[in-house]
């Protein structure tokens, strides 16, 4: 599926034509270059799906953990800064990615060998235009 975002003043209704697409996935790997708008959609998906929570990029803590208004856990990795595969491992993102909940994951490239093969990959490109075209 393929869905264009022409400015990020529509990114809401991307993230809602999203979610309504997601059907039973649970882990949903976000591919793109820096500045893609890869936090910046994570944050439209959330609003989208109920997160009470301000949605904000994980980049120093890797793991952030927000909660839907019907108490539904979505947690939102980005392993940008990560040096080891190991160190992945340690913090229990296997468990995160087998619970059942909703994971998103920026920067996914650096775990690739240990995502769940059901994962969802979802490519962001910046057009020449500026905007922005989300496949999955």
């Amino acid at each position: 599926m393929e869905i264009l975002i022409p400015t990020i003043d529509r990114i809401d209704e991307a993230a809602r034509e999203f979610a309504a697409a997601m059907g039973e996935s649970t882990v949903f790997a976000l591919h793109g270059p820096m500045g893609a708008g890869k936090t910046t959609f994570v944050k439209a998906l959330c609003a989208q799906l109920g997160v009470r929570d301000v949605a904000c990029s994980p980049t120093f803590a890797l793991l952030n953990e927000y909660e839907t208004a019907q108490g539904t856990p979505v947690y939102h990795f980005d392993f940008y800064r990560i040096k080891t595969l190991a160190e992945a491992i340690d913090m229990g993102c296997l468990d995160y990615f087998s619970s059942g909940s909703l994971c998103l994951i920026e920067w996914p490239e650096l775990v690739e060998d240990i995502l769940p093969p059901d994962a969802v990959r979802v490519d962001i490109t910046v057009q020449s235009d500026g905007s922005r075209r989300l496949t999955f």
